[in-house]
């Protein structure tokens, strides 16, 4: 769920949940950003763009598993995005380079991936003024690189991604915490499937689960990309591939612990 006025969060929340489980689903909020081909007047916003060639500092190998190149399907400019994000984005690593197999390797070189590894996706940063620009090696897939404006919005998570102990609901009206956001958030305009997003909460987390309790705390969302028909981009059905994070490797800008996972219907 998504909100381009902050200001009306917190009281669309208690309308809809009460008093006190308003306020703590509302503190729940994380900005973010959707990612648009610029329109009018709106500009891209640094140097975030979809597919196109990487930005590398020089040296850096480009990524591959298995010996399958990797493709470049984005490059978010943390620089760019930081006023917005503030303390949700503990460090700015300036560009971030977003690798994943293209989806429409020739076989041969499709089966000697393996999707299950976590080496099969890569986040590589790289300093802006250090940066070059790098073209994918074959067999990778270099898809037309398409600016974009970050526009500014604050995010609710997915009734999925909450806890019983976030949201205090009555037990006898509701078996969970999800089941009461589900039934008084439901018909919330602004949901973000089918868009491309940074940071802030993906558009479904049933099995991403983005704020589940584990060793490592809660995970970071990073990126959102939908199918896009002109990129030539797609992961099944209406698929969706996400990027997240731990939030301690986050902070310490360990990139190596960034994990990709593809859903469709």
């Amino acid at each position: 769920m998504r909100f381009d006025d902050p200001g009306s969060l917190n009281d669309v929340c208690t309308q809809r949940l009460g008093e006190r489980a308003g306020r703590q689903f509302a503190a729940m909020a994380r900005r973010g950003f959707q990612l648009i081909r610029p329109t009018g007047r709106a500009e891209a916003t640094g140097l975030c763009r979809l597919g196109g060639p990487a930005l590398l500092e020089p040296g850096t190998l480009w990524p591959e598993q298995n010996g399958v190149p990797l493709s470049l399907h984005a490059v978010l400019d943390t620089d760019a995005l930081a006023t917005w994000l503030g303390t949700e984005l503990p460090v700015r690593s300036g560009l971030l380079n977003f690798f994943y197999p293209d989806p429409d390797l020739p076989y041969e070189d499709y089966r000697r991936l393996d999707l299950s590894d976590s080496q099969v996706c890569r986040v590589i940063p790289a300093h802006p003024a250090q940066a070059v620009v790098v073209t994918a090696p074959r067999p990778a897939r270099s898809y037309p690189a398409v600016p974009v404006y970050a526009a500014e919005v604050t995010m609710l998570p997915d009734c999925w991604d909450v806890e019983d102990d976030d949201v205090e609901f009555d037990k006898d009206q509701h078996w969970g915490a999800a089941s009461l956001i589900l039934s008084e958030m439901e018909d919330l305009d602004g949901n973000t499937a089918g868009s491309h997003c940074a940071f802030g909460w993906p558009d479904t987390s049933y099995t991403l689960k983005v704020s589940s309790r584990d060793a490592d705390g809660p995970a970071v969302h990073l990126l959102q990309l939908a199918e896009d028909t002109e990129l030539g981009w797609g992961w099944g059905d209406a698929g969706t591939l996400y990027f997240t994070i731990p939030a301690e490797a986050l902070a310490a800008g360990d990139y190596r612990q960034v994990v990709a996972q593809a859903l469709c219907c």
